[in-house]
């Protein structure tokens, strides 16, 4: 019997956070990171070794907007596989559909501010994949893909 050797993609892995209330969504200005400074952005980030992605954006509500979070205040919002020119990536959001508290800009040091922003009318200063994202969630659709060539 021969064996076949199969060549799996290594895509990196994100989560992101929805903080969605009153057709607004809560974005950092992102700022002294060296990755899309100067545009917003949801709070998200890489997920960790050993870490599972639901996990990961507990940890970046708490870390980026100041709030602590369990995976019963999350759903699954949109998984994102995504092509850049250096990577592969499969992003993976999450509703905060419960919390307590006002998120604010807890990383002051790697971001200008948290705002909120009007889902139909965003700034142009977003990191394109992110109003990509926003556009997808506000669709209702619960996968997409992003950078592929059809």
């Amino acid at each position: 019997m021969k064996t076949v050797k199969l060549q799996a993609a290594t895509p990196y892995l994100a989560a992101f956070v929805i903080f969605y209330k009153d057709g607004k969504i809560a974005c950092v200005l992102r700022e002294n990171t060296g990755w899309n400074d100067g545009n917003y952005c949801l709070p998200s980030g890489k997920v960790e070794e050993n870490e599972s992605a639901m996990a990961a954006a507990i940890r970046e509500a708490k870390e980026e907007a100041g709030i602590d979070l369990k995976s019963a205040n999350l759903k699954p919002a949109l998984v994102v596989h995504r092509n850049s020119p250096d990577s592969d990536w499969i992003d993976v959001l999450f509703e905060a559909v419960d919390w307590e508290g006002e998120p604010y800009n807890a990383e002051p040091h790697i971001h200008k501010e948290l705002a909120w922003l009007d889902v139909h009318n965003l700034p142009e200063n977003m990191v394109p994949a992110v109003r990509f994202y926003t556009e997808q969630f506000l669709a209702g659709n619960h996968y997409a893909e992003l950078g592929w060539e059809e």
